[in-house]
């Protein structure tokens, strides 16, 4: 009998309401089991879905480490627990991002050899699997060796997970040379190059983000959380843009219903609330962590992310490759 997902269900800008309605979805859609973990009096209607109380919440402006430590009974931290207990087989929640990771981290700890979990944050590729971005956004500031143990966790989670053999990595950068870069993207290039059983292909810029021509593209959370939130930025004023020249007369309306069977699927494809959520590397369970606007379908999927992970046996994965005193 599988285990079923634990859900912070007061995590979010719409909790507990959307979060719920995910969660239904996931069970009546996906055939999913999710337990929501919060408290009574506020989380409303569970729609027949299982609770595990508690008492305290965490709001998304709290300072990450002081709100895990003082609010032991809150939802992100017995979300965790039950990982941590094998009551859950995974976590998901759209809540605090640094109280999540806090909270997985302190409850889950890390896989051996582990010195810092990171954010892989798979970016679409039109006609082919998507890419992984790592870090985007856990780590702002690291070492050469710390890059080099994100590109391998990204690369075994896109081998069990994407079911790639042997993702191609890239180092992102300012220029394709080995010698362009800060002196982190620099020593990172020559430990990268170095490293066995990692498919290095060298230096790869911004441009190469959409389409990324490699599985993996590695960088510090700072960069990447930049990175990731230009590209969101990006295509939402290019969609919208695009929804606004449409709109404009009789002719362009017509133009735009004509393409829109054609350009629906692609926006679709880049479309937040379809790729669910974020997972969160190196931790001895799953954890899925979700944008903080995230409506009732990016829950669901979210969910769904959770849950194929555990069936590729991704932690798995990630033990066999990082191995103790790896890392720096």
């Amino acid at each position: 009998m599988s285990l079923p997902i634990a859900l912070d269900a007061m995590g979010g800008d719409f909790a507990p309401g959307e979060i719920v309605a995910g969660a239904r979805r996931a069970v009546d859609e996906l055939g999913i089991e999710v337990t929501l973990v919060g408290v009574p009096e506020l989380l409303g209607d569970p729609r027949g879905l299982p609770v595990v109380a508690c008492t305290e919440v965490i709001a998304m402006d709290e300072d990450p480490g002081a709100a895990v430590r003082t609010k032991k009974d809150s939802s992100l931290v017995r979300a965790a627990e039950l990982v941590r207990d094998g009551a859950a087989s995974a976590m998901v929640s759209a809540g605090n991002t640094g109280a999540t990771m806090a909270a997985a981290l302190l409850r889950m700890g890390r896989v051996p050899g582990v010195v810092r979990p990171c954010i892989a944050t798979p970016i679409p590729r039109p006609g082919t699997t998507p890419m992984v971005l790592v870090d985007s956004g856990a780590n702002s500031e690291c070492t050469p060796e710390m890059l080099v143990q994100f590109a391998q966790m990204a690369s075994a989670f896109h081998s069990a997970y994407l079911k790639t053999p042997a993702p191609r990595v890239g180092l992102l950068s300012i220029g394709e040379e080995p010698t362009k870069g800060s002196p982190l993207v620099k020593a990172a290039h020559q430990l990268l190059a170095a490293t066995p059983g990692l498919a290095f292909v060298g230096n790869v810029e911004g441009r190469d983000l959409v389409p990324s021509p490699v599985e993996v593209v590695v960088t510090d959370g700072f960069t990447g959380n930049v990175a990731l939130k230009t590209m969101e930025g990006t295509l939402r004023f290019v969609l919208g843009s695009l929804l606004g020249v449409v709109d404009t007369d009789d002719e362009t309306r017509e133009a735009g219903r004509v393409l829109a069977p054609h350009l629906g699927p692609f926006v679709g494809l880049f479309t937040p609330e379809n790729q669910g959520g974020a997972p969160l590397l190196g931790l001895k369970g799953v954890c899925v962590i979700s944008h903080g606007s995230s409506n009732a379908t990016a829950v669901m999927n979210a969910l769904r992310v959770a849950d194929e992970m555990v069936r590729a046996r991704v932690v798995e994965a990630l033990r066999s490759i990082v191995r103790p005193g790896d890392g720096g």
